[in-house]
């Protein structure tokens, strides 16, 4: 069953549930990550207690310390997808909702056996439907619920946050291997991306970058 809702139903609050989120959608640089967080009600207040929030409310280094508290105590689930595996998945399906909700359903359902939930919030990223037929036979089972700016509910708010600890430590790793600092987001990449392209071309584009962004059009096509 799902339900598209734009305003936050209060009966979710305290309700034992899968939160999910992701990090990296809208960075040129490094790998696509989807989180989930289980939550129930006195998990819920601790997660108050802890400070939880929108991750894009936090700064990099609060949002990292956060996720390693949350890490620690809650069932937890991530998918992470680098550059490359994300370019070959985007060029077989051909679209980015499609691809951010099969791995939204591999995290639900991966959480699924370890938690017992019947219900998972998430952020809305599409058509409602797109996770839905996602989802796997247990992911079926389950009450799923989508809502626009869903870090308002504290188990995908909790999401976001291991969500985004996770696409740091990554784009970290992957700048080390690149020889060159990545910078987040998608507005001023442009010189990072003719340095790459210039030290080893398309092909180390693809390991660091999620090449259907117009910045790959721009760099390839100055050559």
């Amino acid at each position: 069953m799902v339900d598209l809702l734009s305003v936050y139903p209060p009966e979710l609050a305290g309700a034992p549930r899968i939160g999910t989120d992701e990090a990296g959608k809208g960075d040129y640089f490094g790998d696509l990550v989807v989180a989930g967080v289980y939550l129930d009600a006195a998990m819920e207040l601790l997660a108050a207690e802890m400070g939880v929030r929108d991750s894009k409310k936090l700064t990099d280094v609060r949002a990292r310390g956060l996720a390693r508290e949350l890490r620690a105590v809650f069932p937890h689930e991530i998918v992470r997808i680098s550059p490359t595996k994300y370019n070959d998945l985007y060029e077989k399906m051909g679209n980015l909702n499609r691809l951010l909700a099969w791995a939204h359903a591999r995290v639900i359902e991966n959480l699924l056996p370890r938690t017992g939930a019947s219900l998972v919030v998430a952020d809305q990223f599409g058509n409602a439907a797109v996770l839905e037929s996602a989802l796997l036979r247990g992911g079926r089972r389950v009450r799923l619920v989508q809502i626009p700016k869903g870090e308002r509910d504290l188990a995908v708010a909790s999401a976001s946050i291991v969500a985004r600890a996770a696409f740091l430590k990554r784009l970290e790793t992957l700048s080390h291997e690149a020889g060159l600092e990545l910078p987040k987001g998608a507005t001023h990449v442009l010189p990072t991306a003719r340095a790459l392209y210039e030290k080893g071309g398309l092909l180390l584009l693809r390991r660091v970058a999620k090449l259907h962004f117009r910045t790959t059009a721009q760099v390839v096509g100055e050559g």
